[in-house]
């Protein structure tokens, strides 16, 4: 299996995978080793993704912390343009990590990519110009089962760089910055979430 390599468990959180593929330069560019259902099987990781879903944002946007309550997905995501910090809660209520959360930055440079299993309230913030996010995802859309909780919960603290502002008990972008004073965007919906304590429990 050399065309991945796996980092399993990743935050000690167990089914949390960051997985980096093997690529090969040259004088016209790169080229990034595809992997199949196979190589994903042999490391351990047996998931049959059915849709691929792709979104651009630009700097300083936030989304999340997002699920499906009755029909969860596990996703796969990377950044192919530009670079994002995501962000995973672990909300599975039988997991010895229920509540903790775990962060990586994915980006087009380091060509990183991050398996998610179901359970997790999942987001991600653009610290690019522009940002192309793409995900596979186990289970369709389901527009009525959409869950959230609040993205600056302090019960959880992710710590999502370059973040400046302080928390001041709703999960508006009010008063949220990136160091360099580009403004948090969020949704309407995603400044709307309730905490963690009160959140959706798998």
């Amino acid at each position: 299996m050399g065309q991945i390599n796996v980092e399993k468990n990743v935050g000690g959180i167990e089914g949390l995978c960051v997985i980096t593929p093997a690529v090969h330069g040259d004088d016209r560019g790169y080229f990034m080793e595809t992997y199949n259902e196979n190589d994903m099987k042999e490391a351990g990781i047996d998931v049959k993704f059915v849709q691929d879903n792709q979104s651009m944002s630009t700097k300083g946007v936030l989304r999340g912390l997002h699920f499906q309550k009755h029909f969860p997905q596990c996703k796969l995501v990377r950044a192919v343009r530009g670079t994002v910090f995501d962000a995973v809660v672990d909300l599975r209520q039988d997991s010895k990590t229920y509540g903790k959360w775990y962060g990586v930055t994915l980006s087009a440079e380091n060509k990183k990519q991050f398996l998610i299993p179901e359970g997790f309230a999942h987001g991600f913030l653009v610290l690019s110009d522009e940002a192309e996010f793409c995900y596979k995802v186990n289970d369709f859309w389901h527009p009525n089962d959409e869950g959230g909780m609040a993205w600056n919960d302090p019960e959880i603290g992710i710590e999502w760089p370059e973040l400046v502002g302080e928390y001041k008990g709703t999960p508006s972008a009010e008063g949220y910055t990136l160091e360099d004073g580009t403004k948090i965007t969020l949704s309407d919906k995603d400044q709307k979430w309730l905490g963690f304590k009160d959140t959706f429990k798998f």
